[in-house]
């Protein structure tokens, strides 16, 4: 699969759609409980509003970069796999929201592409992270984006509690 085909433009929207059809709520896909507990809310949420999810899975560069052959080889085997996560998301959230949902697959620093990808796309209109229930804080991309990175978002973030199960998230969506 070519990195293009993640890559999905915004284009089939109606050029007349209201501000609601045209709400895209964008969720970070990793494997962490908390993160299916977001999309399960931003699906409920575009469901319910006539809206549309998109989903981003970052990269990070691997420590390999002065044994190129390992380096090619293993970030290879890691875009395979993050393909796989992300078609794996893809079909709960066509599922949960009745809609397909935008992809991005993205290379470099988890919050620079999330930031990046943002100021790249005028139809996202809203963040949604699932934070973490453990002691170790909601985690690192809320913590960045609630701290220092604040001023750089350019639209609201909503941060779904990690343990909220799915009667929880249907009350309130």
């Amino acid at each position: 699969m070519s990195a293009d085909s993640f890559e999905k433009p915004f284009a089939d929207y109606p050029s007349g759609a209201s501000g609601s059809e045209r709400r895209v709520f964008l969720v970070v896909v990793d494997e962490t409980e908390e993160m299916e507990v977001a999309l399960r809310f931003a699906c409920g949420r575009a469901a319910h509003t006539g809206g549309r999810v998109a989903l981003l899975h970052v990269l990070e560069p691997n420590d390999f970069q002065n044994w190129m052959a390992v380096g090619d080889l293993m970030r290879h085997e890691s875009r395979a796999e993050a393909e796989k996560l992300l078609q794996r998301y893809a079909a709960k959230a066509q599922q949960w929201s009745g809609s397909t949902p935008i992809l991005f697959l993205r290379e470099g620093q988890r919050h620079d592409e999330l930031i990046r990808l943002i100021e790249e796309e005028p139809a996202i209109s809203i963040l949604v992270l699932g934070a973490s229930t453990g002691q170790g804080g909601p985690g690192p991309l809320i913590s960045a984006l609630t701290g220092k990175l604040v001023g750089k978002l350019r639209i609201p973030m909503t941060v779904v509690p990690g343990n909220l199960g799915e009667s929880d998230i249907a009350s309130i969506v």
